[in-house]
């Protein structure tokens, strides 16, 4: 690569990294509210939280690379064109393919990126969160021993615990179990123990009360019991043994053995396969972009006012790109054997890319009138 190839790489990769600094702070900031407010709102450490947030940052990268991507050539693309640079290097000769080098280059090394990120780094951590998911889920002491805390474990449950003593018991324990809407549960008792089980774990709640209220007859009944026994299992949402999540498949599995894990894990043939070639794509929809953002600001020449215009079509070409990768999925997901069609999206923007270039490279001529012809005289 020439002197001037490499400078325009090193501020793609430069630019590149400040808009995905950027773009990856405010998705993870409108993530990381939702995520805090669930996990310390069901008792979680904050160490917890951490875990969680960085298990979730490869997905949240996975998303920001293109857009980033896409920025970063049209933001330097078009301060090359302000400054004149563009204009140099064709005064110099130099045809469109050949500046079209560094986009190309930057493409593929964000497409090497995009191509670990979901084919290593992603299916890892995946895994790992459903793993740590499933954990923290059946970790009852987490989930509910949380003093003076309204907590809400599931849908319909409330429950309540004013203290938990040195010997383990929970004084002034209050639950509320809405689930069934013919019938509203409501107990209080002054102890209660945790004591479990296998598979699952019980309340044994000691001098309360328990209130049942028929919401069609709006008849109220109460009972007072010395011990009570309930069923908190039922409260903790579990995950079928053995089934993992698609997305968290490693690549080399989903190439060798798809059928088997459709067969075995309960996972849609179909799904499995536009997962596969999903991620085969991404790394090719990344160099689209980039050479598709640097060929549609080529087609406008120096102007003062800049190009704005060839911005705001290249911001439409995108989402029509975007638009078509969403509308090719269902389709694969209904019939496996439809996954070419996956590839047309990143192809098609490398092939309107190479138009442009090309029309850069032969830009239209308009006639010149012929004078009009004199009169005889």
């Amino acid at each position: 690569m020439s002197k001037f190839d490499r400078y325009v790489l090193s501020q793609y990769l430069l630019f590149f990294g400040f808009f995905s600094l950027i773009l990856v702070a405010v998705f993870w900031l409108n993530q990381a509210v939702i995520l805090f407010d669930v996990l310390i709102g069901d008792g979680q450490s904050a160490l917890i939280f951490l875990e969680f947030t960085a298990l979730s940052l490869p997905r949240l990268i996975r998303m920001v690379l293109p857009m980033a991507t896409f920025a970063a050539v049209i933001y330097f693309t078009n301060r090359l064109s302000n400054e004149s640079e563009l204009t140099v290097m064709q005064a110099t000769g130099a045809s469109p393919w050949q500046m079209a080098r560094p986009a190309a280059a930057f493409g593929l090394v964000i497409a090497v990126m995009m191509a670990i990120l979901t084919n290593l780094l992603l299916p890892a951590s995946v895994g790992r969160l459903n793993i740590r998911e499933a954990e923290i889920s059946q970790n009852i002491a987490a989930r509910l021993l949380t003093e003076g805390t309204f907590l809400h474990p599931t849908d319909g449950v409330t429950f309540y615990i004013r203290e938990i003593g040195l010997d383990g018991a929970l004084n002034d324990v209050f639950l509320s179990d809405r689930r069934d809407p013919e019938q509203a549960m409501l107990y209080t008792a002054s102890r209660a123990y945790l004591v479990r089980e296998d598979g699952g774990a019980r309340l044994i709640m000691v001098d309360g009360m328990a209130q049942g209220l028929e919401t069609g007859r709006q008849a109220l009944s109460l009972t007072y019991f010395e011990d009570f026994s309930y069923d908190i299992s039922a409260l903790m949402p579990t995950r079928g043994v053995g089934k993992r999540s698609h997305r968290a498949i490693p690549t080399l599995e989903l190439i060798t053995s798809r059928q088997e894990i459709a067969e075995t894990e309960g996972h849609d043939l179909g799904t499995l396969t536009e997962e596969l070639h999903v991620r085969m794509t991404r790394p090719l929809n990344c160099l689209a972009v980039a050479l598709l953002g640097f060929s549609t600001l080529l087609l406008g020449g120096f102007s003062r006012f800049g190009l704005w215009r060839q911005m705001v079509g290249a911001f439409m070409l995108l989402i029509l790109l975007e638009t078509l990768r969403g509308m090719v999925s269902p389709p694969v997901v209904a019939n496996p054997a439809l996954w070419p069609i996956l590839y047309v999206p990143p192809i098609l923007g490398l092939i309107v890319a190479a138009l442009f270039l090309r029309i850069s490279g032969r830009p239209i001529r308009l006639r010149r009138r012929p004078p009009p012809a004199e009169a005889p005289a």
